[in-house]
């Protein structure tokens, strides 16, 4: 790793100026030190808070990188939100591994850990002091995900278990666990797909929820039998289902399976009693995605995000309200925007929801009775949020600040305007130096407006021109805009000497529904319009950024669309990254698990009609490839599989191109191991080093 920082590079030879001790600011010189991966990757991070019956206390999961382990350590903290001075503290339950905090009704905080005897996690519990644990679940298998009844009298885990064992689900999947250990054999016989998801061979389970009563006794099975998961995987979690106010009832999405799970997305809103029974399918009618059913304060009312085209993951994501007669009804219609969170507010009267907005991710408040739409936030990454006697609290991010826990100034137009923050998890960040940036937008394809940010170098001079690090976001409906990230995040270019640009091309998220629909059937021609098009304004706009000295860099989607335009918009780019790219569509087609995805996208199936897997497929082009390019790839990605890396790189060798190739053989279609990930970076920006030169000699 080199050194952009002229004060930083001083102090290591040994040598301190006598202005540099007195602080005072040299020109051309940053006299904090710049924020890089290195120190990015070993930040504290705040996963999550929940708050205590009372809304006087939060409790806080923290994630602590480990480094001599090579992984995430999850703690637990607690702040007291009446003393906002007073330092949050952390739980010494803590120790023995805890997360997924909570608390119950009764006020003690509930985890999950895996510290007992058997090794299974479970659900422990513990009371403000947390010095000591109780083991509450002392069940055989894990338990995923949980979620605490209101009237405190048990729990709705999620376990994964064999459908096929219905009547004795828990008792039936041991048994079977253990015989599979006792055979000998490795071989697997399928008979239908998904054979692997995200990261993970199917082993025959699902995700299925039960009821555990406190007092002790038998875990109940509440979708016993069921062929589909709850959670979903590969991503759910609790949030998948809920708990009606009353304790009786049980709300959740699920996808039945069958034979078509991966080219559906038909999931829907189920209820059965917690005490055990039949389903109840209450979105028979739409065959699109149904999904986070939320349970209005006094039970009336149920609230649910759905889709309206079957097949579709990327539609708009509208607010539906279904009555006590089971009708539902489309609340706010015309807000053309997707919500991606939702929970009643504490009277009843509207929902909080949070949804990407113009290159931002926005709260907003949306009256039941009338569908107004109020923002609350107006500015970063808005994530999780809850009311308390005090005011809002919230989590939110930005360009240049990781998820931090605030607490909301009394009567503030917004949210975020003033707000104070209650922990310093993220006060390492006041000794560092962040690029500062700026949004920008100008006319891309069919004459639209299309947004963008570019970030100075940490180091930036006034009449100085600096090399590019051009990042484009996956997706495709995705969106690089104003938050954190710890895969891909432009202020660690910025701490390096890179100035970067970002463009939310059509298909991008937060600009409404026909921008992202946009990009299906078209990601070669309308994203690329946009892209050259904002490369071309930002450099007229913004004369730091050094055109001859560019990288173009991807991953997924953005992987893709380096491949693309190594053959077909090569000219502007000393240098190309591509990420878990797709490099063969036809190949895609076949070797991809959500088929749905690619199948909407491509107009079809790709056996129907292989040509128009064509239109916009790299490998047709490789012929014409000639710039520089690294390629990462893993084994674990079974969204775009190694192949696809491994194509690129055998196009790339076989011409003659400079070219390199870093594989992961334990990751999935994300780097997460703390070691790979500094692996991954150190690769990365040698590799711009190498064909750029930020380095320590600066800008020209």
């Amino acid at each position: 790793m080199f050194l952009k920082s002229k004060f930083t590079a001083v102090l290591l030879a040994g040598s301190v100026s006598l202005a540099a001790l007195a602080g005072v600011a040299l020109p051309g010189v940053s006299l904090a030190a710049p924020l890089t991966y290195s120190e990015m990757i070993k930040l504290d991070r705040i996963n999550s808070f929940k708050l205590d019956p009372t809304g006087r206390y939060a409790v806080l999961s923290i994630r602590v990188t480990d480094m001599d382990k090579n992984k995430g350590v999850n703690s637990i903290w607690l702040k007291d939100l009446s003393q906002p001075a007073k330092p949050e503290i952390k739980l010494a339950v803590s120790e023995g591994g805890a997360s997924n905090a909570q608390f119950g009704p009764d006020g003690a905080i509930y985890f999950i850990s895996g510290r007992g005897e058997g090794g299974t996690d479970q659900v422990w519990k513990t009371d403000l002091t947390g010095a000591t644990a109780t083991q509450v679940t002392h069940l055989p298998l894990d338990v995923q995900a949980y979620q605490i009844a209101p009237d405190g009298k048990g729990l709705v885990v999620g376990l994964a278990v064999f459908p096929e064992c219905k009547g004795q689900e828990i008792a039936c999947t041991v048994q079977k666990q253990t015989d599979r250990k006792a055979d000998k054999s490795s071989g697997t016989v399928y008979d239908k797909i998904f054979v692997r998801h995200w990261d993970t061979w199917a082993d025959g389970t699902r995700n299925h929820l039960f009821y555990v009563p406190m007092a002790g006794g038998d875990a109940v099975a509440l979708t016993d039998g069921y062929d589909g998961d709850v959670p979903s995987k590969p991503y759910g979690d609790e949030a998948d289902y809920t708990i009606s106010p009353d304790s009786k009832t049980v709300w959740f999405s699920a996808r039945e399976a069958g034979k078509s799970e991966p080219w559906s997305t038909n999931f829907d809103i189920y209820s059965v009693p917690i005490t055990g029974g039949a389903l109840t399918d209450h979105t028979t009618d739409n065959k699109a995605w149904d999904g986070t059913p939320r349970v209005s304060p006094d039970g009336k009312t149920v609230a649910y995000l759905a889709m309206k085209r079957p097949g579709f993951e990327a539609d708009r994501f509208g607010i539906m309200l279904m009555g006590e007669d089971g009708q539902a009804r489309e609340l706010a219609p015309d807000w053309d925007r997707s919500v991606a969170g939702m929970q009643w507010s504490k009277d009843g009267k509207s929902l909080l929801v949070d949804a990407d907005d113009v290159g931002k991710h926005i709260l907003f408040r949306v009256d039941v009775k009338t569908g107004k739409v109020t923002p609350l936030t107006k500015s970063g990454h808005t994530s999780a949020y809850a009311e308390t006697p005090r005011g809002m609290v919230f989590l939110q991010d930005s360009l240049n600040r990781p998820s931090t826990f605030y607490q909301a100034k009394p009567k503030a137009a917004f949210i975020d305007d003033g707000a104070t923050n209650l922990t310093k998890f993220d006060a390492v960040l006041d000794g560092l130096t962040t690029g500062q940036y700026q949004q920008f937008s100008f006319k891309g394809w069919n004459n639209e407006d299309v947004h963008g940010y570019v970030i100075k170098p940490v180091d930036y001079e006034e009449g100085k021109s600096y090399p590019v690090a051009f990042l484009i976001h996956g997706g495709p409906q995705g969106s690089f805009g104003d938050g954190w990230s710890y895969r891909w995040n432009p202020q660690t270019y910025a701490g390096a000497g890179y100035a970067v640009v970002m463009i939310d091309f059509h298909g991008s998220t937060g600009y409404g529904q026909a921008f992202e629909d946009a990009i299906s059937r078209h990601w070669g021609d309308r994203p690329l319009e946009d892209l050259q098009n904002g490369w071309d304004y930002a450099l007229a706009k913004y004369a730091f950024l050094d055109g001859n000295r560019a990288c173009a860099l991807g991953a997924s989607y953005g992987g893709f669309m380096v491949n693309w335009i190594a053959g077909n918009w090569k000219e502007p780019w000393k240098c190309l990254v591509t990420h878990d790219g797709v490099f063969d569509s036809r190949s895609m087609g076949y070797s991809t698990e959500e088929l749905w995805f690619e199948e909407w996208e491509h107009g079809g199936i790709i056996y129907d009609d292989p040509a128009k897997y064509d239109d916009f497929n790299p490998a047709l082009h490789a012929k014409d490839w000639s710039v520089p390019m690294l390629i990462v790839h893993s084994d674990k990605d079974y969204r775009i599989p190694v192949e696809q890396g491994i194509g690129a790189f055998t196009a790339l060798q076989r011409q003659g191109i400079e070219s390199e190739f870093l594989r992961f053989p334990d990751e999935n279609h994300w780097v997460l191991k703390p070691a790979n990930s500094l692996k991954w970076h150190d690769t990365v920006f040698n590799w711009l080093d190498t064909h750029i030169g930020a380095k320590s000699e600066g800008a020209k």
